[in-house]
Formats: C-alpha cells, sequence, structure tokens
C-alpha cells in the first residue's frame, strides 16, 4: 500500500520496504544509478535512488510510485532518509518541455501559475495559507462564534461604486460583492456574532504591490458592541493567529523567509491606539507628502485619506501592529457610525501591520439610526431602493453593533515579508491578469 512520505519519515521505518507515489521533482541521472527527489500530494519530498535502467524513460514532472528500502542518510536533504529502489511504476511520463525550473521571470511564474503551484515555495506558500485559515476558525469557534456564507452576488455597493464588478444576472444587472458585511449585518439579530471567509471582488485599477481585484475576506460582525471591545477582538484574532503559525509552522515561515519567524516573536498585545488626527500630526512632523487630484504635491493635512505611502510611514519603523482611530466621516463609506464627541469624525478603525506592510484589516461600529443612514445614502449617491432591505434593520429593533474585514493576502504579505502580494496569492487576480 501507497504510504505519504511524511508517515513515512515520522515512524522512522528504517529498514523497511515501503512503497511511495508522487511526481519526480528532481532528476540526476549517471550511467550506473540515478537520483531521484519524490514529491507527494502533500508537497513533502524523499531522495531516492535507483539503477538507471529502471529510469530511462522519465522526465520531470512524471507521475511514479516508487518501491523501495528506507535508509537513514545524513547526507540526503529533508531529514536524512533516503529510499534504495528496487521498483518503479509509472503513470504518466511528463512532457520534456516542462516550463518551470529552478530560475524563472516573474511572469513567466504568473503564466504557468498552475505549474508554479508545484515548486516548494509555492508548496509552503499554500500550507501557510492553509493553516492560517484553520487556525482562524479555531478562535472564532472557542469564542463561539458562528461561521456563515452570505451572497457573493449583490445589487448595491458597500465600498463605492466606481469598484464594483457588473455581471449580468437574468434580465437584471447585479455585482459581486466587495464585502459580506451588510448581509453579516443582517444576521446578528438571528444569530448573534457571526464571520465569514470569502472572496471579495474590487474594480481598482491599481497595479501596487498590495492591490488585487480578487482577494480572500475574513469578516466577522457582533451585535452590541463598542469600539474599544472591538479592537480587542480583532487584537486577540491576530495574536491567536500568530502564536499557532510560530508554534506549528515553523518549517514553512523557515523555508519561505529567513527572518520571519524572528520578526513575529516580537509581536505582543495590546497594539497602540492612535487616532486619526494624531496620525495626520506625526504625518505632518515627518514632512510627508500627498498628490492632489490635478497631480501636484502637497503636504498632508487633516481630512486627507491616509495613503500606501503615508501607512508606511507611521509603521516602517514598527515592531507591532497599530490601530488608528476616529477618521473623518467624509472619507469613510456610508454606513459608519458618527462619533458621539466629534460630529467630524466616525466610529472608524483601520489596523495597520509593522514595517511599512500597512492597512490589514478595517472596521468600526455601524450608524444605527435610520433617518441618519438614509440621509448618508442618498450623499454617496447611491441608490435608495437597493438599500431598502439594509434600512430595514434599523426600522424594526435596530441595535448598536460592529465588526471588520481581514484581508488574508495582506496578512500573510506581511508574516512573510514578501515585496508583491501576487506572490502570497495562488491565483492572482489583477487588472492585468485572468488567467490562469
Amino acid at each position: 500500500m501507497s504510504r505519504r512520505i511524511a508517515d513515512v519519515k515520522r515512524e522512522n521505518e528504517i529498514g523497511a520496504n515501503v512503497s511511495l507515489r508522487g511526481w519526480v521533482h528532481r532528476l540526476r541521472k549517471q550511467k550506473e544509478k540515478t537520483f531521484i527527489i519524490l514529491r507527494d500530494e502533500r508537497g513533502d519530498i524523499i531522495q531516492a535512488v535507483c539503477p538507471s535502467n529502471l529510469t530511462k524513460k522519465l522526465t520531470i514532472e512524471s507521475s511514479v510510485e516508487i518501491t523501495g528500502r528506507l535508509e537513514k542518510d545524513d547526507r540526503a536533504i529533508e531529514g536524512g532518509y533516503e529510499l534504495k529502489v528496487n521498483k518503479i511504476t509509472i503513470f504518466n511520463i511528463a512532457a520534456t518541455d516542462y516550463p518551470i525550473g529552478e530560475y524563472q521571470s516573474d511572469e513567466i511564474l504568473l503564466d504557468y501559475r498552475h505549474l508554479t503551484l508545484r515548486t516548494r515555495k509555492f508548496i509552503s506558500i499554500g500550507k501557510l495559507r492553509g493553516s492560517l485559515l484553520k487556525y482562524s476558525r479555531h478562535w472564532f469557534d472557542k469564542e463561539d462564534w458562528m461561521e456563515v456564507t452570505p451572497p457573493l452576488l449583490v445589487k448595491g455597493a458597500v465600498e463605492g461604486g466606481a469598484t464594483l464588478f457588473e455581471v449580468k444576472y437574468f434580465d437584471n444587472i447585479a455585482y459581486l460583492s466587495q464585502s459580506s458585511q451588510l448581509y453579516l449585518e443582517a444576521m446578528i439579530y438571528s444569530l448573534g456574532p457571526v464571520w465569514t471567509i470569502s472572496p471579495s471582488f474590487r474594480a481598482e485599477r491599481s497595479r501596487t504591490v498590495r492591490h488585487l481585484a480578487e482577494f480572500t475576506h475574513l469578516e466577522a460582525e457582533i451585535p452590541w458592541i463598542g469600539l474599544p471591545d472591538l479592537l480587542s477582538i480583532q487584537e486577540n484574532l491576530i495574536y491567536y493567529i500568530i502564536t499557532m503559525i510560530k508554534t506549528y509552522n515553523q518549517k514553512e515561515l523557515n523555508f519561505l523567509s529567513k527572518d520571519a519567524l524572528k520578526r513575529l516573536e516580537k509581536i505582543s498585545p495590546p497594539f497602540e491606539r492612535i487616532s486619526y488626527g494624531k496620525a495626520i500630526d506625526i504625518l505632518r512632523s515627518l514632512d510627508c507628502k500627498i498628490m492632489d487630484q490635478d497631480g501636484k504635491e502637497r503636504n498632508i493635512e487633516w481630512g486627507d485619506d491616509l495613503s500606501t505611502e503615508s501607512e508606511r510611514e507611521l509603521t516602517k519603523d514598527r515592531t507591532n501592529p497599530i490601530f488608528i482611530t476616529e477618521y473623518p466621516l467624509k472619507i469613510k463609506p456610508f454606513y459608519v457610525k458618527q462619533n458621539p464627541s466629534d460630529e467630524n469624525t466616525g466610529l472608524a478603525v483601520d489596523l495597520l501591520a509593522p514595517y511599512g506592510f500597512g492597512e490589514i484589516s478595517g472596521g468600526g461600529i455601524r450608524e444605527d439610526n435610520l433617518s441618519v443612514l438614509k440621509n448618508k445614502i442618498r450623499q454617496s449617491n447611491l441608490k435608495i431602493d437597493d438599500y431598502l432591505w439594509y434600512l430595514d434593520l434599523r426600522k424594526y429593533g435596530s441595535i448598536p453593533h460592529g465588526g471588520f474585514g481581514l484581508g488574508i493576502e495582506r496578512f500573510l504579505r506581511w508574516i512573510l515579508n514578501f515585496d508583491d502580494i501576487k506572490d502570497v496569492t495562488l491565483f492572482p487576480r489583477t487588472m492585468s491578469r485572468i488567467l490562469p
């Protein structure tokens, strides 16, 4: 019976005859013997040595089953195990023009993403992404939140109409969801604290290293909550995930980034909380500039949104995430609740990752007053009819509530200290890329 490589190594079956299935990850043929690096379906690898007469047809990425005696050899890669092969069963001989080698351009790796996923780098990234999602579920489960699945086809905007992807929906026009927030709000009245991991879509014409047209969105909403408690929930979730990754994903972290583990060791709650106003003061003291709509550079002022460059300046010398609170209402979406102590600001918050990575999470307290919400929808030039169902939530038993959304790819990019968000995305979708 065929085994997994990790199981054979873990059980240390030295001297046993074992069968392993997988793909020829690397191949080095000599006159008398051939060295094979076999990769199984979980991305684990083992070195195998076999007589060259058994490997005449073999090519990189051929699928095989190899059988032989497991031996210990400290010179062998990945744990010092080696398989002395006496039998090879071939399932498929791969074509000799396999396009992914050890050194390829970024564009080639994107064009052949379906094959790039077989590299050890992307196997490790895939495992780390899976762990991040798993640990997220662990936290919400132990805190007694309910996981839900909101719709992806919607009628109205959440984050602004300019970034909607339009789709034909029978005889109507619909849009791909920018966020599950509005639907999560509807569910808290009957299910309590709810959360989801869903794709979100933003038609932003951005070519930056931190923007995707489709991204993985962890979103949560909770009734009867204020801003301080909402910040604590995010802080606890983030710290739990990081703690679990440090404990159980050291292999992937060490393979992907030399200093990732050391950087994560510096993360500890509480995360600093600073107001938007204080952030602007800091940026002005650093002589931070922004670009006007007409392309002219000027000093940043109160009322300006924080750009990628501004967030980088605020966090580049930090080792811990920071919360920015109380943004101007005019730069936030219609659903943000006005700050009771300052009519010009809203109860909104962004979580900025350290080392210049900027925003990874955004949220806040939602406007729960019906008439105020109606006015804000109109002021945002949105169609009130598209939000009648959402307004019903304020007509019938409105309550104080809030939530947040965490970008999984941005979170993972920060953890790994990667330059480009596409490098932590298995199949990235951007302005210029829809294939494969």
